[in-house]
């Protein structure tokens, strides 16, 4: 229907739909909105275009923030089941839902130490990766220079946008 195209919603319809694409950060659907949405934008490719242009457009201070809005892996939010949905389903189609008392206390582990070390959480497009996949990619992140893995957290923000774009659109 047309009116389920990006292009042919409303600002508040929108944000509305396609806020909580990068997590927790609403200002970047809004951005994308002011900045013109066209058809070219009904795709999940055109749309990531469009939000991601923002998002990298957006000051340090503005990244990080998405960047810390972001949960620890397997961490307590999960635990409490206070994820976002797309969070939630993320983590869950990687088995982060189903760790050992041991895996969990190694994410755990890695969460305080990568959070520490960068100031924000430890991001991988889950779906990319099997729970081994994830736990190897952390070992080996939370170790990086700081400038460095704040562009692979970028990165990987960006990759989930598009998964949760592909499974908004076509």
């Amino acid at each position: 229907m047309a009116q389920d195209r990006p292009s042919q919603m409303d600002r508040d319809r929108f944000v509305a739909q396609f806020g909580g694409v990068f997590e927790h950060s609403p200002w970047i659907a809004e951005r994308a909105y002011d900045l013109g949405i066209s058809p070219r934008h009904d795709s999940a490719l055109g749309l990531h275009d469009a939000l991601c242009r923002v998002f990298r457009d957006a000051t340090e201070v503005e990244r990080l923030t998405v960047l810390r809005a972001h949960p620890d892996l397997a961490g307590k939010l999960a635990q409490a089941r206070r994820l976002t949905a797309a969070s939630s389903h993320e983590q869950a189609s990687a088995g982060l839902d189903a760790l050992t008392d041991a895996e969990r206390a190694a994410f755990e582990r890695l969460n305080a130490a990568y959070i520490a070390r960068h100031g924000f959480p430890f991001i991988i497009a889950v779906r990319d990766h099997d729970k081994a996949g994830i736990r190897d990619a952390f070992a080996r992140r939370v170790d990086q220079d700081s400038a460095t893995e704040q562009a692979e957290a970028c990165r990987q923000v960006e990759r989930i946008a598009f998964w949760r774009l592909q499974d908004m659109l076509p």
